[in-house]
């Protein structure tokens, strides 16, 4: 939410209790961890919420700290904080950055926010931001199942509490559906708002399926 003048009007009341801002690089080397992460959210009963959506320029920054601070939880991953490939080389700097700016919100309302580290190395995030030693990163290796351990891991109070397994079949479901999902949305990535959003619905439909399954399957 942003003022006459441009600034973020940070919201008074604390965020939503299900809300989790993902904060993830938007490539297809990453694309089979980015739908991992909506679906295990969505799986675990959280809403996750992206910047895709947000044009660029200052009016940008303003509203990703908006968006942080609306969230009662972030998830950083900094597993591809690597040079690119294109000249000049550099690193990705937006994760961080990002992170810097929920770790800063939580230090000021620590009742409203809470945020985690994920990355794909042990012992890497301690070499690259070492500010943050003493903070255990959430380590998913890579893998869509890491990612589903680390986020049971995360939110290890939420209930139900889901197995991965489970988690995994709707991640197979969902991805099944993609190749459908962006030809009617008439998409070439899947890192759009739209396709975003299709994904949430999807996994909702999927995570409900399988709750439905594993439920007629208790003796």
């Amino acid at each position: 939410m942003l003022d006459g003048t441009g600034r973020a009007n940070v919201p008074r009341p604390p965020g939503r209790s299900d809300t989790v801002f993902l904060n993830i690089p938007y490539d297809e080397d990453f694309r089979r961890l980015y739908v991992a992460y909506i679906v295990g959210l969505i799986y675990l009963g959280l809403e996750p919420r992206v910047t895709l959506s947000i044009p660029g320029g200052r009016r940008r920054l303003d509203r990703i700290l908006a968006l942080i601070s609306s969230c009662r939880y972030s998830i950083h991953d900094l597993s591809r904080v690597e040079l690119d490939r294109t000249a000049p080389r550099t690193p990705r700097f937006n994760m961080p950055f990002e992170l810097g700016l929920a770790v800063c919100w939580a230090g000021v309302h620590p009742a409203r926010h809470e945020w985690f580290l994920f990355e794909a190395i042990p012992w890497r995030a301690a070499k690259s931001l070492s500010d943050l030693n003493g903070t255990d990163p959430n380590i998913h290796g890579g893998t869509v199942q890491g990612v589903m351990r680390e986020l049971c891991n995360a939110f290890v109070r939420t209930r139900p509490r889901p197995s991965v397994p489970e988690m995994l079949r709707v991640y197979r479901l969902v991805s099944r559906q993609l190749v459908q999902t962006l030809r009617t949305a008439g998409a070439k990535t899947i890192f759009e708002a739209r396709i975003f959003n299709d994904l949430c619905v999807n996994a909702g439909i999927a995570a409900n399926l399988q709750r439905s399954q594993s439920a007629s399957s208790l003796p």
